[in-house]
């Protein structure tokens, strides 16, 4: 069965809505077989080859971007980037190896942004849950760390989203702040050489988890009106027609448990968009089917898609295999507590799943073991970064840093 083209032009805006690194070739290269799919009714094998960029832990986020404007996409995470397309190392900040057991890293995501609009991409950082967010200046091809601003004292939530907010084609930073108790956006710099971000507020106080530990966050168009609203495991914010405007409207939802990544798509291709998000500190993830009575209420009915993988605190969401269906990206975030959940100790293993629709109402979920010693940390980047018209899926947590190059799909 076809994706419908509606539902297809869902998917790819939801790509662009959402938008979450090597030493010299020194890690060693994997190439894993996956298990069957099904394409055009032949059976086909999804193959990555792994690279292992960093075998210590400096970072649970990871980005993307050509940093030396060679036209090449280049990798970053957290003190490092990697040249295209051997991958060589480079210093952009101290480098400092943080404890698995006992403690966590300075660096939990990465985006990548022109903040100052100079024409070089520059690298954002949030630290901790709770601390600042950050931008390191790209120094123009010129040798030594990058110089580093803050954006903002107290980044709350534990998957903020770099997005456009206000639709104007430049992307912003969406998060909780705990220190206010407000779910906010800021604005970046809208002219050359500025450094000031702008901050709006969407709610006050807010219902959702804004705190520090905040967990579960998204930016869609829930409601279909053309405009990308917030959601959070309590409910959703409706975007108004002025996004700079605050007290955005609350309607409350019940999306679960603590979550990762938020994404809104029509899973079930009945017309509206459903909820689908993974597990933080248990297991598995899940969709909320959109369903509405006959006096036009919507209620929200979970569906789990998988409960084998503990600690899926990352879920990023790109066609695999090239079906033009939306497949998901998921692993272990590997002693994500420091080995005090009970789940920590569950293998660090990295998966792919299969969405296929055609099992209304309940479609077929099929999942691919990427890795088994690897992970997920914070984000993950699913995008084609070789230029091969196949999406590579790069990751960074306590086991290090790694790229999974795909090789693309084979029929038997």
């Amino acid at each position: 069965m076809e994706i419908t083209e509606k539902s297809r032009k869902r998917f790819l805006f939801g790509r662009q809505s959402v938008r979450a690194n090597m030493s010299t070739l020194a890690g060693v290269f994997i190439t894993i077989f996956l298990s069957t799919a099904h394409l055009c009714g032949l059976a086909q094998e999804v193959s990555f080859k792994k690279h292992t960029l960093v075998n210590d832990f400096v970072s649970e986020g990871i980005a993307v971007g050509d940093v030396n404007q060679d036209g090449a996409v280049d990798m970053l995470a957290g003190p490092y980037w990697f040249e295209a397309p051997d991958w060589k190392r480079h210093e952009l900040a101290e480098v400092q190896e943080f404890s698995v057991r006992k403690g966590y890293s300075n660096s939990m995501l990465n985006f990548t942004l022109d903040v100052n609009l100079d024409g070089w991409v520059d690298l954002i950082r949030v630290d901790f849950p709770g601390t600042g967010g950050y931008w390191h200046e790209n120094p123009k091809n010129q040798e030594g760390h990058w110089k580093v601003h803050e954006i903002y004292e107290t980044v709350g939530n534990e998957s903020p989203h770099l997005v456009d907010v206000d639709g104007d084609g430049r992307e912003d930073l969406l998060f909780g702040d705990p220190t206010d108790n407000q779910m906010v956006w800021l604005r970046a710099p809208l002219k050359k050489g500025e450094t000031a971000w702008q901050k709006f507020i969407i709610g006050q106080p807010t219902p959702a988890d804004a705190n520090i530990y905040g967990h579960g966050l998204g930016f869609a168009d829930l409601n279909e009106d053309g405009r990308n609203d917030v959601l959070v495991k309590q409910g959703w914010w409706e975007a108004p027609e002025d996004r700079k405007q605050s007290g955005w409207t609350f309607h409350a939802a019940d999306f679960g448990e603590d979550c990762a990544q938020m994404y809104a798509i029509d899973i079930d291709e009945d017309g509206d968009q459903d909820v689908i998000s993974s597990s933080a500190h248990y297991s598995g993830f899940w969709w909320y089917e959109q369903v509405k009575d006959g006096q036009s209420k919507t209620s929200w009915k979970r569906h789990i898609i998988s409960q084998t993988i503990a600690e899926t605190h990352a879920l990023a969401v790109a066609d695999i295999n090239g079906d033009n269906r939306p497949d998901f990206v998921t692993g272990n975030r590997y002693f994500a507590h420091n080995s005090e959940d009970p789940r920590d100790h569950g293998p660090p293993v990295l998966y792919w799943y299969e969405y296929a629709p055609d099992k209304k109402p309940n479609p077929k979920w099929t999942g691919y073991p990427i890795d088994v010693d690897s992970g997920v940390g914070i984000n993950i980047v699913a995008e084609d970064i070789t230029e091969d018209g196949l999406v590579d899926i790069l990751v960074a947590n306590k086991k290090g840093i790694f790229l999974f190059e795909q090789q693309g799909t084979v029929a038997n």
